[in-house]
């Protein structure tokens, strides 16, 4: 017996690893220290820029949408929906990304599809600025079916302290400003591919006239990253609180960024929700309660400001490109919770 016929082929991760470093390196600022391969990734914190600097950590996963990717055999917009998460998920707070680390398991290694992965999540790297440092590949037989893979990823960033948003400066009055979605993002998806997949019987190569698109490419539509269109204004300290509207949609989300004694209203005809909303909806017969705490219904981050400046803030993101965002709603007083009109 060798590892090979035990379902390790180490010849095949050392090709996985030699295309990674490519790919990898296609990354790295003038902070990285490091090559792909060390034990650990280096980077050299450049203080200087901060006057009083806070690191701001997350982790996520891209979830059951891989059962997406697996079904249409797409391999590239996973990495790039797992970056864009997680760049998200540290400006809310303020943070600019310095660098991120990737884990990816398999059954099976194919350094066909590794390579695939890899590309999307450098791609992201780059477009947020981010340094893709390092990562860990692991082939375990026998816990992962053949094709199959999971992905997670962690991400490091810095804020300064001064500049921490935290939403303690919200209150009642203050305009919510609604960010739009590409559709799903990375949330939703054991629902959606329930309705879809085993209650309607149909398969990701489905044209659905009513989405423009088949069901796959509807699907695995990549997740937005917020970094370019809101990273610009958050020297402005016009932005009190931010929402990353994932799993639990609006009505779990938004209430993280609320302090004591504050409550969110919304009005959900306040935007124009992507066609694969109300098309999940009808076909699964989900009531709108479920639909507002399962699905972000088309708004992927929710801005706090005040009112008198939501108007200039609106115009500020139009000019950065961003289209569609729109006053959804306003800060009440209340129990830190979501009240729909």
């Amino acid at each position: 017996m060798d590892y090979k016929q035990s379902g390790v082929d180490i010849d095949a991760g050392n090709e996985a690893v030699r295309r990674i470093k490519r790919l990898a390196a296609s990354t790295f600022t003038e902070n990285v220290l490091s090559q792909i391969g060390s034990f650990g990734g280096l980077f050299r914190f450049s203080a200087e820029r901060h006057g009083d600097p806070i690191l701001v950590a997350s982790a996520d996963g891209v979830g059951t949408k891989l059962k997406v990717a697996f079904l249409a055999n797409r391999h590239d917009t996973v990495g790039t929906d797992l970056v864009n998460h997680c760049v998200n998920d540290i400006l809310v707070q303020g943070a600019e990304p310095l660098f991120f680390l990737d884990y990816l398991a398999t059954g099976r290694l194919s350094p066909e599809i590794v390579t695939r992965v890899v590309e999307g999540l450098a791609r992201a790297c780059r477009e947020n600025g981010c340094a893709l440092l390092g990562g860990e590949t692991a082939e375990m037989p026998g816990l992962y079916a053949d094709g199959e893979y999971d992905l997670a990823g962690f991400i490091v960033g810095v804020v300064d302290h001064a500049r921490l948003i935290d939403g303690r400066s919200i209150r009642p009055g203050d305009a919510l400003i609604g960010l739009a979605s590409s559709g799903l993002h990375t949330n939703g998806y054991s629902l959606a591919r329930q309705i879809l997949f085993d209650i309607a019987r149909l398969d990701v190569e489905t044209f659905v006239p009513e989405l423009d698109a088949t069901l796959g490419e509807a699907l695995l539509r990549e997740h937005r990253s917020y970094l370019p269109s809101v990273g610009p204004l958050l020297s402005r300290s016009v932005i009190h609180g931010m929402a990353h509207i994932t799993g639990g949609g609006i009505t779990e989300n938004l209430p993280r960024m609320l302090p004591d004694r504050a409550a969110a209203e919304i009005d959900r005809g306040a935007w124009r929700r992507p066609p694969i909303f109300a098309y999940l909806q009808r076909l699964g017969s989900v009531s709108e309660v479920e639909m507002f705490r399962t699905f972000n219904m088309g708004i992927g981050l929710v801005l706090a400001a005040r009112a008198d400046d939501a108007e200039r803030l609106l115009q500020n993101l139009a000019a950065l490109g961003e289209r569609g965002a729109a006053i959804i709603g306003r800060i009440v007083s209340g129990d830190r919770a979501v009240r729909y009109i």
